[in-house]
């Protein structure tokens, strides 16, 4: 809110000074003035230097954005397609820029060499066959040769063998957290629907399902280094997107249906941290944290905790007034570690029977309701 006002603020200034000139040029009396709004060879002189200057603004602005924030950009992928990902972007953006020099120069070049002048006249030219050819070709050949790369590289990367093995994992969108299902042992999910949704069971499981008996729900994700991890992907509500940009990974969740990713990790948790441009980020972020803990305790406010770097699950669609806390932590564990963590996991069915299970009443611990004389309290319990 603070800054559209300052916007206003500064566009309502900029109209009053420019009313301001028109005043200024009505006390002007006596005084011979062009009000002809036709422009004069000093008119097109300032414009065409004028060009040159935003020209120069560009580049200078371009060349300072690279090197301020250039350490920003993601940096080394943690998946194996991560690499075709990056390499078709900075494809993309070598283009992008060699064209954007080119044209941005030639524009205001010529824009400054056929400025208006008295003496000249334009001369107009009905077509060019030549030209025409020349950027029609050039573009055609180089989008298709790019579209074609692009397409060779997606479908690498959604490809997935149904003989392969893999991991399937589905990740459940909610407005606003994330849950991950695990398959289990049989490796294939149960049936879900948001019709069965109830209690315990928070992503629709059907639990009369043979393959959710051995189905896991967790809020925090843990997959093995080195193993390709098949997701699946629901939303409950709205559009929400599974962004795990470290990963290269994005999938739209759309209710109704399910769409799918896979990738393989090549970097644990721990060893992503300890690689030397994570270690440098980490400690740029704890120095700045740092600074500010200093300003908030002595405003008698609470220090920042230092920050810890982990692979993180986002929504990449604005999904509500809380999308931005919406994320879940992902841990890439090795093999033994992943093994060792879901082994100790709880089924979904379980904790749907732990859940109904009546919690035991005050002072009638150990008492067996089934031989009580009280076959209400009998019933009652049964229909629970």
């Amino acid at each position: 809110m603070t800054s559209l006002l300052v916007i206003i603020v500064l566009v309502l200034l900029a109209v009053a000074l420019w009313q301001l000139t028109k005043i200024f040029d009505l006390t002007q009396v006596g005084n011979t003035s062009d009000d002809s709004q036709v422009a004069t060879d000093n008119d097109n002189n300032v414009q065409g230097y004028l060009m040159f200057g935003f020209l120069a603004f560009i580049y200078i602005f371009t060349i300072y954005g690279l090197i301020k924030w250039g350490s920003l950009v993601l940096h080394t992928p943690a998946s194996e397609h991560g690499s075709d990902v990056d390499n078709l972007m900075n494809i993309t953006w070598v283009l992008i820029f060699t064209v954007q020099a080119i044209t941005q120069v030639l524009l205001h070049f010529f824009a400054f060499k056929y400025r208006g002048n008295k003496d000249k006249r334009a001369l107009y030219f009905a077509d060019n066959n030549k030209l025409e050819a020349i950027w029609s070709v050039i573009p055609a050949v180089v989008l298709a040769g790019l579209i074609l790369y692009g397409l060779y590289a997606w479908n690498n990367i959604m490809f997935v063998d149904e003989e392969e093995d893999t991991i399937v994992i589905e990740l459940y969108a909610q407005q606003f957290n994330w849950k991950a299902r695990y398959s289990g042992n049989d490796n294939v999910l149960g049936k879900a629907n948001v019709r069965y949704i109830e209690g315990a069971n928070s992503v629709g499981v059907d639990l009369s399902d043979p393959y959710s008996q051995d189905d896991i729900v967790v809020t925090e994700l843990h997959i093995p280094k080195g193993k390709k991890i098949h997701f699946k992907m629901r939303s409950q509500d709205v559009l929400h997107s599974a962004y795990m940009p470290h990963f290269r990974a994005q999938m739209n969740c759309v209710p109704g249906m399910v769409t799918e990713f896979a990738f393989v990790p090549v970097y644990t948790t721990a060893e992503y941290r300890e690689l030397p441009y994570m270690v440098e980020k980490v400690a740029n972020i704890n120095a700045l944290r740092a600074k500010k803990s200093i300003e908030l305790v002595a405003k008698g406010q609470t220090a920042l905790d230092p920050y810890t770097f982990d692979y993180l699950l986002l929504c990449n669609k604005i999904c509500g007034a809380s999308h931005y806390n919406m994320q879940m932590k992902v841990i890439v564990d090795t093999p033994e570690d992943y093994k060792k963590w879901l082994s100790d996991k709880v089924t979904l069915v379980d904790e749907v029977k732990a859940a109904k299970t009546p919690a035991p009443v005050d002072g009638a611990t150990g008492v067996d309701s089934t031989k009580t004389n009280d076959s209400a309290a009998v019933a009652k319990i049964a229909m629970k």
